[in-house]
């Protein structure tokens, strides 16, 4: 292919968010990554009793006692149970019911999206794609392994197909909405399938992600026994030591765009996807779990066909990298022999595994991976793979022409854009390969703050409460400051960007400035510069738009400045757990007050439709249980069905307490 074949078909990667073991987003796995730190950490015991659970190999390739597990340590993300119900309009019921990985998965959804610069409300009703790997769903295991009795239609929402159902429900999204489940190669298959449908014309934008919580030691003592799990919960890629996997949390999302579109759109392009592939091992190997050394090399030359990419020209390949003393031998080799062909020994293929610091994320270590490949590419250095102290011996290292770096190392300036592989393998024999180039100007798009020309600017900020707009208001206040990331662009592109490329809520605040400085006092409460003041049609625009009104960019600035990073949401996270008590106010034994605290998704009043707040039909299942419970009585489902008001609800429930037993003896 030629360049503008390949061009045709690339997808810019135009967003991308994470959380991840150490890391809360891009910007902190990029420092941890840089600076070679090792995340992974002791089991919480909210998870499971690792300790009673756990006991030592006897030996090298010895398994543990059965329903032992081998290791106490691997990757785990601290806030788990952490999420802004409010936000979302989910009750507290609602939220403690939902599986983790769909909370935290709506959230890491919105911060990409918010990084791509795209407005979640105009991308409702079209048919942006939306495609989830996971294999996971220990949160609805847990709960039914405490007992049929305790079932209830909540379980319906913790399917794993809803995963991806729920991002394009609540974002209204129409195209395609797949769960992808091809065990550890889950995400980088859901970005091949992303990709087909934009190169398809199917989808106009695609959501790709990886979700995986490890909240069960099941397959963990599985492993063990397997002889597959690190006996210290570290992953040591491609070393002599390597002694299985450990596992680890992650939700990673990425936001596609047909490379052609994000130009003439104007998004800021963090990576270019030129090609991948997907492919199985059939019957190349001895058994359906065994990796294959043929199915592997064919899936590298395919992804580099599709990519019109000579394999000898990549500079560096995010492993899959599991740490596995049967796989990484493999593997390596299968890169030595497609990416080492023509390569000149004196400029290796650099290979790391970010499995090495955060653990291996399972259906979500794809996209862990492929995150980390854009940092590379954009910061234009490879970090260390870490716990490599001795090359595998059964690794032919002095014939292949790579090198697993040790230390930060500087991809090499070769007159083009830089080029990256990301490697998944799955244990259902399905590999898959996606191949990335460096954006044109890689990075994120610097104007200079000194070249300011002096016009004043409205800056525009909004959020769901007054709390979360309050923190928004600090962080831009630490972004604008000197020293902060704000600095390195142009006050103009910062207010464009924050006008047109964010959401805009109820709760707003707009202040004006011709500098930088200027802002940060505005939003510290300080009077308007005489700048900013003497414009008549900006004070105007401040306050129409805290008055809740749309303003347009051109109608007062003229012409589209530039798209530009900005801070993302203040999330207003609670904690919400299955059995754990949450104390939210004292109800006074007010019956009804207890259940519209725990059900209500928006405040209400004595006229408030009970479908407008919430209490829908699968809410009000979950009430016949809880007042079946809580008074002692059979309820007729059609009494609770009939009911259309808050206050027609409170009558009920009053009549309902007055029928009890203990209120018929007094």
């Amino acid at each position: 292919m030629n360049r503008s074949d390949v061009d045709a078909r690339s997808v810019a990667v135009i967003g991308m968010a994470c959380r991840l073991p150490g890391a809360s987003g891009t910007d902190e796995l990029w420092d941890m990554l840089r600076d070679g730190v090792d995340a992974t950490s002791e089991t919480p015991p909210e998870r499971y009793d690792a300790e009673a659970l756990h006991a030592e190999r006897k030996g090298p390739g010895t398994r543990p006692t059965p329903g032992k597990i081998a290791s106490r340590r691997a990757g785990y993300l601290q806030d788990a149970a952490d999420f802004d119900a409010e936000f979302f309009g989910m009750s507290a019921t609602e939220a403690t019911e939902l599986d983790p990985q769909q909370r935290l998965l709506l959230m890491t959804a919105w911060e990409a999206l918010e990084d791509a610069g795209r407005r979640p409300e105009e991308l409702a009703g079209t048919r942006t794609a939306v495609y989830v790997g996971n294999a996971r769903a220990d949160y609805l295991e847990i709960r039914f392994r405490e007992g049929l009795d305790t079932v209830t239609p909540s379980q319906f929402n913790n399917f794993r197909s809803l995963l991806p159902a729920r991002l394009s429900h609540v974002f209204d999204l129409r195209g395609p909405s797949v769960l992808i489940d091809t065990a550890c190669s889950s995400s980088l298959v859901a970005v091949h399938n992303a990709v087909q449908s934009l190169r398809a014309r199917e989808s106009p934008l695609a959501i790709a992600a990886g979700v995986n919580l490890t909240l069960r030691p099941d397959e963990g003592v599985m492993m063990s026994q397997a002889g597959g799990l690190a006996a210290d919960g570290r992953s040591k890629f491609g070393d002599a030591d390597a002694d299985g996997h450990a596992p680890s949390d992650a939700v990673g999302v990425v936001v596609l765009k047909r490379l052609a579109d994000a130009l003439a759109d104007g998004d800021r392009i963090r990576a270019v996807i030129q090609g991948s592939a997907i492919g199985n091992d059939g019957r190349t190997s001895d058994s359906v779990l065994n990796p294959s050394l043929d199915g592997q090399i064919e899936v590298l030359r395919w992804a580099y066909e599709d990519a019109g990419v000579s394999p000898a020209d990549v500079d560096f390949v995010e492993a899959h990298g599991a740490g596995s003393p049967a796989l990484d031998p493999l593997e390596i080799t299968a890169l030595g022999e497609v990416l080492g062909e023509g390569r000149p020994f004196d400029r290796p293929l650099l290979v790391g595994s970010v499995k090495t610091n955060i653990g291996h994320a399972e259906a979500a270590g794809g996209m862990a991976g492929l995150i980390k490949a854009v940092l590379c590419l954009e910061h234009g250095q490879v970090p260390p793979s870490l716990h490599h102290n001795t090359p595998h011996p059964k690794v032919a290292w002095n014939k292949l022409p790579l090198e697993i770096p040790g230390k930060l190392q500087d991809l090499p300036e070769r007159g083009r854009p830089a080029l990256a592989g990301i490697s998944g393998q799955g244990s259902s024999a399905l590999n898959a390969h996606v191949v990335i180039r460096q954006a044109d100007g890689a990075g994120f798009p610097a104007g200079s703050a000194a070249a300011s020309d002096g016009t004043p600017y409205l800056l525009a900020l909004s959020a769901r409460t007054p709390e979360a707009l309050a923190a928004l208001a600090r962080s831009y206040t630490t972004h604008l400051r000197p020293g902060g990331a704000g600095t390195a662009h142009a006050l103009r592109d910062i207010c464009f960007s924050a006008l047109t490329r964010r959401q805009h809520h109820t709760h707003r605040m707009a202040v004006a400035g011709a500098s930088h400085e200027e802002i940060v006092w505005a939003l510290h409460g300080g009077a308007p510069s005489a700048r900013a003041a003497a414009k008549p049609e900006l004070t105007a625009a401040i306050e129409r738009y805290r008055s809740g009104g749309d303003l347009s960019w051109t109608g007062l600035f003229g012409p589209p400045g530039q798209y530009v990073p900005l801070p993302g949401y203040p999330w207003q996270t609670q904690r919400y757990w299955h059995g754990e008590q949450r104390d939210d106010g004292d109800d006074g034994g007010d019956l009804l007050a207890q259940v519209l605290r725990e059900h209500a998704r928006t405040p209400y009043h004595d006229d408030s439709l009970l479908n407008d707040i919430g209490i829908d039909s699968l809410a009000r299942l979950r009430l016949i249980v809880e007042l079946t419970n809580t008074t002692g009585q059979e309820i007729d489902p059609e009494e609770i069905g009939g009911l259309r008001t808050v206050g027609e609800l409170g009558r009920w429930i009053h009549t309902l307490q007055a029928r009890t037993p203990e209120a018929a003896a007094s």
